[in-house]
C-alpha cells in the first residue's frame, strides 16, 4: 500500500487479464519480531524458489519501513535495489534464503494496515496488503509459506503474545522482556499473517472435533470487559458444530484465539488461528448490546472461523477472485444464522441488506462485476457486490443443484483445491461436475454488473383452464458495460387460487435463458395470483402487472414467508412512489388493510409480523424514482405512517403489550416480541398519539436491556419534545466510558428525520468524543448521515460540504475508511440538476486535493465519470 504522501496523480490500473504466475515461491517464512510501539524491529528470513524457466529477480514489496539490512545465503549483499516500493534482489540460482532487517513505527500508523497500535494493543490487519507494511515480501495471494513466528516483547506491557497456528515455546529473557514462538504448519498467503501483544484477559473454553480431537478456544479482550464475551465464544463452539454437520469441516489446529481491539477498518479479519475482531463483534451483555447486536456477533464468529475452509485451505489466486472466499463465506454464515433462529426473518434481513447496499451500488457509478476486471486499490472492492451478490451467485447454484448435489459439489471443491490458490471458474466447475449441469451462461453473472429487470405478466381467460406467465429479462448498462448478454436466472415460482386462496399445483423452478420466456399452465380452475422469486431466488427486480389488490391477498394467503412479506413490501412501495409522483394524499386504504390483517394473524411468528408491517425505507423509495425528490418520497412516507399509527392505533396498543415480561433473555420468540413491540411504538409516535413521548420516556428508563432503550431513543430522538434532550442526556452520560455505545449515541442523531439533523451533526463533528481516528467512530456519524437521504440532500448542499470536509480530513489518517463512506455522494446522478451540480462541485474537489490516496481517488474520479 503506497503512503499518502507518495500516492501518484493517477495511479497505475491492475487489470485481471494481466495475471502472471509469481516469479519465486517462498516456501517457509521465519519473522523474528523486537516489539515496541514506536520502533519494532522485524527480522525475515525467506526460503525462496525460482518458479520455472527465468531469469528474473526476486522482487518483494514494501511500504511504510526503513530497511536496515539485506543478506543472501547468510552472506551481506548490496546489489540490491529499490524501485518503487519494491526490495529488488538479483539472485543467480533456483533456491536460496533471503533475509531482510526493516523497523516500523506501530504507534504512527492511523491507516491500521500492517502492525499498528490500538488502545495499548499491538495488532495486525494485513489483508488486502498491509504485511507489506510489516516487512519485505511477495504480498499477493498465490504466494503461499509456512510460518514459524517469534515474538520478543516488554513483559509488563504486552504478557500475552500470540500468533498464527499453534504455540511451540515461550521463556523469560531476563530482562524484563519475555518472548514467544509460534507455528502454523499450513501454507497460507501473507494476508492471512496475525500478531497481537497486549495486557489480555481470556475466556477460555474447549471444542472436541467429531474425531476426537480437543480444541483450545480463547477469547482475548481487556479485563474488565471479559464478562461481555460468553456469547461470543458460545457462537464459535456453535459454528464449529454447523460447519462439522452442514459441510463436513472440521478444524485442523490445536487452538483457535479471537482478540478484540477498538480500532479496526473492518468488521473482523479471519487469520489463520488468530481471528482478530473489531470490538463491536465481540462484546455484549443485555444493557450494552441490542438483540441485532447479539445476532450480528454470532454472524461474524461464524463468518470468520468458516473461512478457515473457505478462505484459507482455499483462498484466492488473485483479488480478481476476492468473492470466491467472501461470497461462498457469507453465503454459509447467513445459513447458519438462519439455522439459529427464524430463516424467513433472516432471509428477509438478508434481501433489505443487498437492496439498501448492493441495487444501488449496482446502478451508479462504482458498479463491477462479482469479478472485476480492474482496480487501481484492491480495498475499494470490498463490496456489497463481492460480498452480498457473490453471496446471492452461490445461493442461486445452490437453488439450481439442490441441497444433496450441492454438498456433493462443496465436497468435491474441497478436496480437489485444499492447500492451493484457487479461482471462481475452479468453484463453478466443481458444481458443474457434480451437478452434471453447464452452467456456461450462468458464468455472466461474475463478468457482467447491474441488477437484472424481469417483467412478469400472467394472463387466464375464464373457462380455459389455462394461465400463460409472460416473462422477460434485461440487463440495464453499467459503466464500461452498455451492452449485456441474458442471464440465467432460477426463479422459483406458484399460483395462488384468487377465490380459494389455495395453491394451483406445486412451486416450480423455472430457469430464465433468453430474453423473453412464455409458459404456460394447465388445469387453472380458478382465477391464478403469482407468486414470483420465492424466497428471492435470484437477485432481481421483478415488474409485474398485479393489482393492489393480488399483493394484498398474496400478503395474507402466500405459504412462502419472503413471498408474502414481498407482496406486502411492494404493496406499500406502489402507494409511496405514487405519493412521491403525484404529490397529494394517495389512497392509503390497501395498505392499512393488508397492514392490519398482518397484525390479526394469530398464526404469524412475531419477528416476521414486525418486519412484514415496516415501511420500505427512503432511500428504497427513492431509487424507484427516476429523479429522486428527497423531500416528496419524505413526505409520502410520514403520511403513510401517520395514517397506519392512526387508523390501527388500537392494535398497534396490543402488539407493544406483547414485549417480554421479567429479565431480558435471547431467544428467538423473545426477540421477536421485543422487535414488534419496538415497531408498534413507532408507529404509535408516528400516529400522533398524545402519550407517545411519555411511553417512549417511560420504556427508555425502565429497559434493562439496550434494544428497548435504543427502541425508545430512537423515537425520541426524531420527536420535538423536551423528553428528546433529556434521554440523550441521560444515555450519553450512562455510557460516556463505553465506545461502542456512545457510537450509538452519535448515530442515532445522525439517522433523525428531523429537519435540523445537518446541523445537529455538524455539532456532532465538533463534540469532544468524536474523532476521525477510530473508523467505527466516523462510520457513526458520517456513515449514518450519509444515508439518511433527506439530511444529506438539503437543497443548499450543506451535507455534501460537509461529508467532503471530513473525507478530505480522514484520508490524511486512514484512507481505506474515507473511500468507504464516500459512495453517498456518487448518486449524483439520481437527483435533480441543483443537487447534482452542487454533489459534483464536492467530488472535484476530493479529486483536486493534494496528496489524496489512491483509495479515495479512485472512488471519488469513478463516481465522477
Amino acid at each position: 500500500m503506497l503512503d499518502v504522501q507518495t500516492a501518484p496523480a493517477q495511479p497505475a490500473v491492475i487489470r485481471r487479464g494481466d495475471y502472471r504466475r509469481p516469479d519465486w515461491l517462498v516456501p517457509e517464512t521465519h519473522l523474528d519480531f523486537a516489539l515496541d510501539p514506536a520502533a519494532t524491529r522485524v527480522r525475515a528470513r525467506l526460503s525462496v524458489t525460482r518458479n520455472g524457466a527465468h531469469d528474473r529477480p526476486l522482487r518483494l514489496d514494501g511500504a511504510g519501513q526503513s530497511l536496515v539490512s539485506v543478506a543472501v545465503d547468510g552472506r551481506a549483499v548490496n546489489d540490491w535495489r529499490i524501485e518503487g516500493e519494491e526490495l529488488v534482489v538479483p539472485l543467480a540460482g533456483d533456491a536460496h534464503v533471503v533475509e531482510t532487517e526493516v523497523e516500523i513505527a506501530p504507534e504512527s500508523n492511523t491507516q491500521l494496515m500492517g502492525l499498528y497500535a490500538s488502545g495499548g494493543i499491538l495488532c495486525t490487519q494485513c489483508e488486502a496488503e498491509g504485511f507489506r507494511r510489516i516487512t519485505y515480501f511477495p504480498d499477493r495471494p498465490d504466494v503461499l509459506s509456512r510460518y514459524s513466528v517469534r515474538m520478543t516483547a516488554d513483559k509488563a506491557r504486552y504478557p500475552v503474545l500470540l500468533a498464527n497456528g499453534d504455540p511451540v515455546a515461550e521463556g523469560d529473557c531476563g530482562d524484563g522482556r519475555h518472548w514467544a514462538e509460534w507455528n502454523d504448519p499450513f501454507p497460507k498467503p501473507s494476508y492471512l499473517f496475525a500478531l497481537v501483544a497486549g495486557d489480555l484477559a481470556v475466556n477460555a473454553g474447549t471444542f472436541t472435533t467429531r474425531s476426537g480431537r480437543e480444541v483450545r478456544l480463547g477469547i482475548w479482550v481487556r479485563a474488565a470487559d471479559i464478562a461481555k464475551t460468553e456469547h461470543a465464544l458460545h457462537a464459535l463452539k456453535t459454528s464449529m458444530a454447523w460447519d462439522e454437520r452442514v459441510y463436513g469441516r472440521e478444524y485442523d489446529l490445536d487452538v483457535f484465539n479471537i482478540v478484540a481491539v477498538d480500532d479496526f477498518n473492518f468488521g473482523a479479519m479471519e487469520n489463520k488461528g488468530l481471528n482478530i475482531f473489531n470490538s463491536r463483534y465481540i462484546l455484549a451483555d443485555p444493557d450494552t448490546a441490542t438483540d441485532y447486536d447479539y445476532d450480528a456477533i454470532a454472524a461474524v464468529v461464524a463468518h470468520e472461523y468458516f473461512h478457515n475452509w473457505s478462505g484459507n485451505r482455499i483462498t484466492c489466486r488473485d483479488w480478481f477472485q476476492l468473492s470466491l472466499k467472501e461470497g461462498f463465506t457469507v453465503y454459509r454464515d447467513q445459513g447458519f444464522s438462519a439455522d439459529q433462529g427464524s430463516a424467513a426473518v433472516k432471509r428477509i434481513e438478508d434481501v433489505r441488506g443487498l437492496r439498501a447496499a448492493q441495487f444501488p451500488e449496482d446502478s451508479g457509478p462504482l458498479a463491477h462485476p462479482v469479478r472485476p476486471e480492474s482496480y487501481l486499490e484492491i480495498s475499494n472492492f470490498y463490496t456489497a457486490t463481492i460480498y452480498n451478490k457473490g453471496a446471492e451467485l452461490i445461493r442461486m447454484m445452490a437453488t439450481i443443484l439442490g441441497p444433496v448435489t450441492f454438498r456433493a459439489a462443496t465436497d468435491l471443491y474441497f478436496q480437489r483445491f485444499d492447500g492451493t490458490a484457487a479461482t471462481c471458474e475452479d468453484f463453478v466447475l466443481c458444481m458443474e461436475e457434480a451437478g452434471g449441469i453447464d452452467l456456461s451462461q450462468f458464468r455472466l453473472w461474475y463478468s457482467q454488473a447491474g441488477t437484472p429487470r424481469v417483467s412478469a405478466s400472467l394472463s387466464h381467460a375464464p373457462g380455459s383452464g389455462r394461465a400463460t406467465l409472460r416473462l422477460a429479462q434485461q440487463v440495464p448498462a453499467t459503466p464500461g458495460q452498455p451492452d449485456k448478454a441474458p442471464m440465467l436466472l432460477p426463479l422459483r415460482l406458484r399460483l395462488f387460487g384468487g377465490e380459494t386462496g389455495r395453491p394451483l399445483g406445486d412451486e416450480q423452478l423455472v430457469l430464465l435463458r433468453d430474453p423473453a420466456e412464455t409458459i404456460v399452465f394447465e388445469g387453472i380452475g380458478e382465477r391464478p395470483v403469482l407468486s414470483i422469486n420465492r424466497g428471492f431466488s435470484a437477485p432481481v427486480v421483478i415488474e409485474s402487472d398485479r393489482s393492489p389488490a393480488e399483493l394484498a391477498f398474496l400478503s395474507a394467503h402466500d405459504d412462502d414467508p419472503f413471498a408474502r412479506y414481498e407482496a406486502m413490501q411492494q404493496l406499500m412501495l406502489d402507494t409511496l412512489v405514487a405519493g412521491a409522483v403525484e404529490g397529494a394524499r394517495t389512497d392509503h386504504e390497501a395498505v392499512v388493510r393488508a397492514v392490519a390483517n398482518t397484525l390479526d394473524n394469530p398464526d404469524l411468528d412475531p419477528a416476521f409480523v414486525a418486519e412484514a408491517v415496516l415501511l420500505p425505507s427512503e432511500s428504497f423509495i427513492g431509487d424507484q424514482l427516476a429523479i429522486v425528490d428527497p423531500e416528496a418520497v419524505f413526505r409520502a412516507r410520514e403520511a403513510l405512517r401517520r395514517d397506519l399509527g392512526r387508523r390501527l392505533a388500537e392494535r398497534w396498543r396490543l402488539a407493544y403489550a406483547q414485549a417480554p415480561d421479567g429479565p431480558y433473555v435471547y431467544t428467538p420468540d423473545a426477540k421477536g416480541r421485543r422487535r414488534l413491540a419496538n415497531v408498534a411504538l413507532g408507529y404509535i409516535a408516528a400516529g400522533g398519539a398524545a402519550d407517545a413521548d411519555t411511553l417512549a420516556f417511560r420504556q427508555f428508563e425502565s429497559a434493562d436491556n439496550m434494544t428497548d432503550r435504543q427502541g425508545a431513543l430512537t423515537v425520541l430522538a426524531a420527536s420535538g419534545s423536551d423528553a428528546r434532550e433529556a434521554a440523550l442526556d441521560i444515555f450519553y452520560n450512562r455510557y460516556a466510558d463505553n465506545p461502542l455505545v456512545i457510537d450509538k449515541w452519535f448515530q442515532t442523531q445522525a439517522l433523525s428525520p428531523r429537519d435540523d439533523t445537518g446541523e445537529q451533526v455538524a455539532a456532532l463533528a465538533r463534540h469532544p468524543d468524536f474523532t476521525l481516528a477510530n473508523p467505527n467512530r466516523a462510520r457513526a456519524l458520517l456513515g449514518a448521515f450519509g444515508v439518511n437521504q433527506r439530511a444529506f440532500n438539503t437543497p443548499d448542499g450543506a451535507g455534501y460540504r460537509f461529508l467532503a470536509d471530513q473525507l478530505i480530513a480522514l484520508d490524511k489518517l486512514n484512507p481505506q475508511t474515507a473511500a468507504k463512506l464516500l459512495p453517498p455522494l456518487g448518486r449524483w446522478r439520481r437527483f435533480d440538476a441543483e443537487r447534482a451540480s452542487r454533489m459534483r462541485a464536492e467530488l472535484e474537489r476530493i479529486v483536486a486535493t493534494p496528496g489524496l490516496s489512491k483509495d479515495l481517488f479512485e472512488q471519488a474520479s469513478k463516481s465522477l465519470g
